[in-house]
């Protein structure tokens, strides 16, 4: 019986395929982290990121009849609740499908509409072009129930 043996090319072609689905495996994993907060700040990095985070990036208002704080950041939305003396928590409330793949942030925005919120998170595969990857809007009546659009 003969034993077939694979020849180092398509050995090595077939390590380098392995090699790069782990590292895009990895890459997908890693999302950027908020700056930490200067020395000697009272405020947390989430507080900050909330502070400057433009009007468009956020919503303030009333859903199904309860005052909520809503932010789109990195093209995930989060709820915005006060937390211990000047700061802000963030709790996650929307991210968009998983894309096995790395993805950058194109576009995001927050946009009041009939009686909810409408959220834009266009995300962009790495490399390629257009937007987006996944269903990139979505609409709540509450902020905490969410619907593709």
């Amino acid at each position: 019986m003969a034993i077939k043996k694979t020849t180092p090319s398509l050995k090595h072609s077939a390590r380098c395929v392995a090699m790069t689905l782990c590292a895009t495996s990895l890459l997908a994993a890693c999302e950027p982290s908020l700056p930490p907060p200067p020395a000697g700040s009272k405020l947390t990095a989430e507080t900050i990121a909330t502070r400057e985070a433009p009007a468009e990036h956020q919503f303030k208002g009333v859903l199904a009849g309860k005052p909520i704080h809503l932010l789109a950041h990195n093209c995930k939305v989060y709820q915005v609740d006060p937390a211990e003396g000047e700061n802000v928590s963030w709790t996650l409330v929307l991210e968009g499908d998983f894309y096995p793949l790395p993805t950058s942030c194109l576009s995001q925005s927050l946009t009041e509409e009939k009686g909810g919120v409408t959220a834009f998170i266009g995300r962009q595969a790495l490399g390629a072009g257009g937007c987006c990857t996944g269903t990139p809007k979505y609409r709540t009546k509450d902020g905490v129930t969410w619907k593709p659009n």
